[in-house]
């Protein structure tokens, strides 16, 4: 199951990501919005994404995998990216993910 924003940045991250670890659940949400910057901005993201590429692999692993996934985008186009990884287990357990803080920038 995919979601997305619906940007270019967005529909690309979502093909990466769904390309890469066949996700059960995946959210792309694009916070530009809740950032200084211009409307329609597509620079910050969050990404929740539940896998079995994620069964026995520590935090640390998990989102070096999706960095390596999505390093021309944090080169060229992605200014934040928030990751939240889970295995399946996890997701069963707690499928709930903490709201992202408003910029205080």
């Amino acid at each position: 199951m995919a979601s997305s924003s619906n940007g270019p940045v967005a529909t690309l991250i979502s093909e990466k990501l769904n390309n890469s670890f066949s996700p059960m659940h995946l959210d792309v949400l694009n916070e530009s919005n809740r950032h200084n910057v211009p409307p329609g901005s597509e620079s910050h993201f969050k990404v929740v994404i539940v896998s079995d590429s994620f069964d026995g692999k520590r935090l640390i692993a998990r989102h070096r995998m999706v960095n390596e996934v999505l390093a021309d985008e944090l080169k060229n186009s992605i200014h934040a990216l928030s990751i939240h990884t889970y295995s399946e287990a996890e997701w069963q357990e707690s499928p709930e993910v903490q709201r992202t803080p408003n910029c205080k920038g």
